[in-house]
C-alpha cells in the first residue's frame, strides 16, 4: 500500500531550511496570510455563498419541508468532517502542496457538476463529495501554519488569517444575490468553481513545500493510528477540540437555520445579505483584536474570558427570548446576535490554537483528528438545532446557550479546573 501511495504522491521536498523564511518560499508574511485565509475561505465559500439560493434550490427540485433545505449544508459538512481524517496522515508522509492539489481538484469538479444535476438527492450526494474535497483546505492549510509558526505566534498568525477569511462571510450572501441577478442557482456552483481554480493556481506558483523532512512520518495503520492516539490521549489538545466541537456546532445551528429566521421570522427579503454580513464583521473585527492582544495577554486569558463572556450574553439572550414578545424585536436580535460571535472570534482562533500547541510533531495528522471531531461533531449539534426550527429563534438561542456550557465544562476538565493560567510546556 504504501509503495502504492508513494508512487502516486510522490515524495515531499527533502532539501527545507528549518527557518520559517525558507518554509515559506518567496512569498512574505502578508501574501502568506492571505493565501491561507483564502484556502481555508473556500470552505466558507460553499456554505455561505448559496444561502440567499437555498429557497430557489428547494422550490426548483421539488423540496417540500423548508427544514429539509439544511440538507444542502449538513451533506457538505459531512463529508468535509469525514475526510479530514484522511488529509492529515496523508500530508504527513507526502507533503502539503499534492494532497492539497488533489482536495482542490474535487471541490472544484464536484462544483462543476452540481450544474448539471436533476435532482435534490443527486445534488446532496455531490454537495457531500465537496466536503471531501474541501477538508483538504482546512487540515492541511493548518498544518502549513504549523509547520512555519508555533505558540503565541501560530496564534496571532492563525487570528490574522481568520480575519481575512471572515471576508467571505462578509460579502458571500450579497455575492451569491448579484449571481442570482444573471441567472439561477445553477450558477452560484460556477462561480464557486471558478474562484477555487484562481486560489489553486495561486498556492501552485507561490507555495513551496513546507513539510520539514524531520517531520515525516510513514503511511502505515499503525503510525496512523499511533498518531491519532497521540492526539486522544493529551488532555489539553482532547479537551480543547471538544470544547471547540461543542461551540462551532452553535455557530453550523445558525448557518443551518439563518435563511428561516432571517426571511422567515424578520421578513428581511433582500436585506438577508446585509444582515449576515454585519455580523460577520464583529467575527472578522474580533479576530483582527485577538491578533493584537494574544502576544500581550496569551491565549488563555482572551479565549477563557471570551467563553465566559459568551455564556453570559446567550442566557441573557435566552431570558429575553423566553420572557418577551415574540418575535424578539430584530434591533435586539442582532444586538445579542453580534455580541455573541464577537466572543465566538476569540474563542475559535485561540482554541485551535491551544489544542495544536503540544502536537506540532504530527501537526497534520493532529489537525486532521481535531477537524473530524469538530466539523463531524459540530454538524450534527448544528442539524440538531437547525432542524428543531419551529417559526421562532427559542431553539437557536437555547442550543447557544446549552453548547456554550458544555464547551466550559471541557475547557475545565483540561484545565484542571483552573482557568486563565498559562502553561510553561505541554501539558497531557
Amino acid at each position: 500500500m504504501q509503495r502504492l501511495c508513494r508512487s502516486f504522491w510522490g515524495n515531499p521536498v527533502t532539501n527545507l531550511s528549518q527557518s520559517t523564511a525558507s518554509r515559506a518560499g518567496s512569498m512574505g508574511r502578508t501574501e502568506f496570510i492571505a493565501l491561507a485565509a483564502m484556502l481555508m475561505a473556500l470552505n466558507a465559500l460553499a456554505i455561505d455563498i448559496m444561502l440567499p439560493g437555498l429557497q430557489e434550490i428547494g422550490a426548483s427540485l421539488g423540496v417540500e419541508n423548508e427544514n429539509h433545505r439544511q440538507y444542502v449544508i449538513s451533506s457538505y459538512l459531512l463529508g468535509f468532517g469525514i475526510a479530514q481524517l484522511l488529509y492529515g496522515p496523508i500530508s504527513d508522509r507526502f507533503g502539503r502542496r499534492k494532497p492539497m492539489f488533489v482536495g482542490l481538484a474535487i471541490y472544484i469538479v464536484s462544483a462543476i457538476a452540481v450544474v448539471f444535476v436533476p435532482s435534490f438527492s443527486g445534488l446532496l450526494m455531490l454537495r457531500f463529495i465537496q466536503g471531501i474535497g474541501s477538508a483538504a483546505t482546512r487540515v492541511i492549510t493548518v498544518s502549513i501554519v504549523r509547520d512555519i509558526y508555533g505558540g503565541r505566534q501560530m496564534a496571532e498568525v492563525m487570528s490574522l488569517i481568520m480575519m481575512v477569511f471572515m471576508v467571505v462571510p462578509v460579502i458571500a450572501p450579497g455575492t451569491g444575490q448579484i449571481v442570482l441577478f444573471f441567472g439561477d442557482w445553477h450558477l452560484i456552483f460556477a462561480f464557486m468553481a471558478a474562484i477555487a481554480a484562481v486560489v489553486t493556481a495561486w498556492m501552485y506558483f507561490r507555495l513551496p513545500e513546507t513539510l520539514h523532512p524531520d517531520d515525516i512520518r510513514p503511511l502505515t495503520a499503525s503510525s496512523i493510528l499511533g498518531g491519532f492516539k497521540i492526539v486522544l490521549t493529551n488532555r489539553i489538545a482532547l479537551c480543547y477540540t471538544l470544547s471547540s466541537t461543542f461551540i462551532f456546532g452553535a455557530l453550523f445551528g445558525f448557518i443551518n437555520s439563518v435563511e428561516q429566521v432571517y426571511k422567515g421570522i424578520y421578513g428581511l427579503g433582500a436585506w438577508f445579505a446585509a444582515a449576515f454580513a454585519g455580523v460577520a464583521l464583529f467575527m472578522a473585527f474580533s479576530s483582527f483584536v485577538n491578533a493584537r492582544l494574544v502576544g500581550r495577554f496569551g491565549m488563555r486569558k482572551l479565549s477563557h474570558g471570551s467563553l465566559l463572556g459568551f455564556i453570559a450574553i446567550t442566557f441573557l439572550w435566552l431570558l429575553v427570548q423566553v420572557l418577551g414578545p415574540e418575535p424578539m424585536p430584530f434591533a435586539i436580535f442582532i444586538v445579542f446576535f453580534a455580541l455573541a460571535m464577537f466572543q465566538f472570534g476569540w474563542i475559535g482562533s485561540n482554541f485551535n490554537s491551544l489544542a495544536m500547541e503540544p502536537l506540532g510533531h504530527v501537526a497534520g495528522t493532529a489537525s486532521s483528528v481535531m477537524g473530524f471531531m469538530g466539523t463531524v461533531g459540530g454538524s450534527l449539534i448544528g442539524a440538531a438545532i437547525g432542524q428543531s426550527f419551529n417559526g421562532t429563534a427559542l431553539p437557536m438561542v437555547a442550543g447557544f446557550f446549552a453548547v456554550s456550557i458544555v464547551g466550559l465544562i471541557f475547557v475545565l476538565i483540561g484545565e484542571k479546573g483552573v482557568l486563565f493560567q498559562a502553561h510553561n510546556k505541554p501539558t497531557r
